[in-house]
């Protein structure tokens, strides 16, 4: 399975999103400088997004983007999905076919298994276990 550079900064900007607190619209420069993604590229990405249903945007001064539906029920391979389109097949050589396959099955059941929640939540925790505590 190949990954775009521009799926790979969709599935950055959503994780953005969903690190930070629900309801509040985020703004996309606030993203790309968190993400390190090109603010003109991004503005691209979260357009689409919207268009399959992934993020809302809030016009004003207080506007940005935020997720449609919470975390937990947005899907890391139908975010590759929608952006990328489906995936390709490896063309595998006389022997390797089944192990490809095994491979990719393998890929496409832990991508379609991992939601954004899960994702926040082990990126937290390993945050919370680096906290220096300077108390003497």
């Amino acid at each position: 399975m190949k990954i775009s550079v521009k799926a790979e900064y969709a599935l950055q900007a959503i994780f953005d999103l969903a690190t930070q607190p629900a309801g509040e619209a985020i703004r996309i420069a606030d993203i790309a400088k968190r993400q390190k993604i090109p603010q003109k590229f991004l503005e691209l990405i979260l357009s689409n997004l919207k268009q399959g249903g992934f993020v809302e945007s809030r016009r004003g001064a207080d506007g940005g983007y935020m997720l449609a539906r919470p975390a937990s029920q947005l899907i890391v391979g139908d975010i590759i999905r929608h952006v990328d389109g489906p995936s390709e097949r490896r063309t595998a050589t006389a022997g390797f076919e089944d192990m490809w396959t095994r491979v990719d099955n393998a890929i496409h059941s832990i991508l379609g298994a991992t939601n954004f929640q899960q994702l926040a939540d082990s990126w937290q925790a390993r945050q919370n276990q680096y906290i220096a505590n300077w108390e003497i």
